[in-house]
């Protein structure tokens, strides 16, 4: 095997050079088919994102799942997509901005996405270029599963197994705990009660996972729970206004429940009409919040007698959620 290196000098006896890699989900290039079928392929060929036979999985992407859902995807990604691309992407292109500039000009900050580009791979090699011998991996989910978090460790290794100096590694695995992360939550949605009101529910809607992952051990349900707790203790809220449900399910097998969708639906019947929904789980807004939360899942609740449905953006590059982040990293740094 060739490894991949940098001219060795005697950069390696000075004081060690710390890059911070920075990780999310991913993006399509363009919101067309073509382009949300190579991102499809990549995403769903992940046997972290799906746990099944390889064999049979293989055929029914490739006979089925690639044949009907990209065209559907691209409408979607065409109601959300900017003159900067992809929300996801530009968003988390601001957050490696604002980290870079609180971090200074010694630390260098790479962005990856774990599907699409610029890849995982991509950014350690510009990590790799500038020398480093210590990295500090942060995926940008607050909450730890193995479908996204255990999927970029994934990465990550896949491409330092190839290099011939490998650095120092600190992996952080979730930040859900951090005082700051949950201040900042708090703050967003403080700020809107204070323009809106106290919704009659407060909904804490996270990505799915099939419930099978938590059966075999996978902590995700567990760490979204206790995040809904802390802001709700912080907020000083009734226990009985705020709801964890779980959104973006796939296929026909049971899912972590209660689902938002089905949530949404039957509150109206129950006297709930003003709802206000917040997703800790995405750390940068995208089409699962821009157009499932904020547009889908709102027409699905006013159609079902709803009167007053707000979406809580995500924390994006907000000054107190950067600041986190930055706390965070500047633990490992030195």
């Amino acid at each position: 095997m060739k490894y991949r290196s940098v001219p060795c000098d005697a950069s390696v006896l000075s004081p060690s050079k710390t890059g911070v890699l920075l990780v999310n989900l991913g993006t399509p290039d363009a919101p067309d088919t073509p382009s949300l079928r190579r991102y499809l392929a990549e995403f769903l060929s992940d046997p972290r994102v799906i746990e099944l036979p390889r064999l049979l999985w293989k055929i029914i992407l490739h006979g089925i799942v690639l044949r009907t859902r990209p065209a559907k995807s691209a409408r979607a990604y065409q109601s959300v997509w900017t003159d900067d691309g992809s929300p996801l992407l530009a968003i988390s292109k601001q957050q490696q901005h604002a980290i870079k500039n609180a971090l200074g000009a010694d630390v260098p900050v790479a962005l990856g996405m774990r599907y699409g580009n610029p890849s995982v791979s991509h950014a350690l090699r510009e990590l790799q270029q500038q020398k480093i011998d210590r990295l500090i991996v942060l995926p940008l989910y607050p909450q730890y599963s193995g479908p996204t978090t255990g999927s970029v460790f994934d990465a990550v290794t896949e491409e330092l197994r190839t290099w011939r100096y490998v650095p120092e590694i600190h992996f952080i695995q979730n930040y859900m705990m951090e005082p700051r992360y949950i201040s900042a939550l708090s703050n967003s949605i403080q700020e809107h009660i204070q323009t809106y009101g106290l919704p009659q529910k407060l909904l804490f809607s996270y990505h799915g996972m099939p419930q099978r992952y938590a059966d075999a051990g996978d902590p995700y349900y567990q760490l979204c729970v206790r995040t809904t707790q802390l802001i709700e203790a912080q907020l000083g809220l009734d226990e009985g206004i705020c709801m964890t449900t779980f959104q973006s399910r796939f296929g026909k097998e049971e899912w972590l429940k209660p689902y938002t969708d089905i949530t949404l639906e039957h509150l109206p019947a129950q006297g709930f009409k003003h709802i206000a929904i917040v997703s800790p789980a995405f750390s940068a807004d995208c089409l699962e919040t821009l157009e499932e939360l904020a547009v889908e899942n709102r027409d699905l609740f006013m159609e079902s007698g709803g009167e007053q449905y707000h979406y809580i953006a995500a924390l994006n590059d907000r000054a107190d959620h950067m600041e986190a982040l930055v706390h965070l990293l500047k633990i490992y740094l030195r």
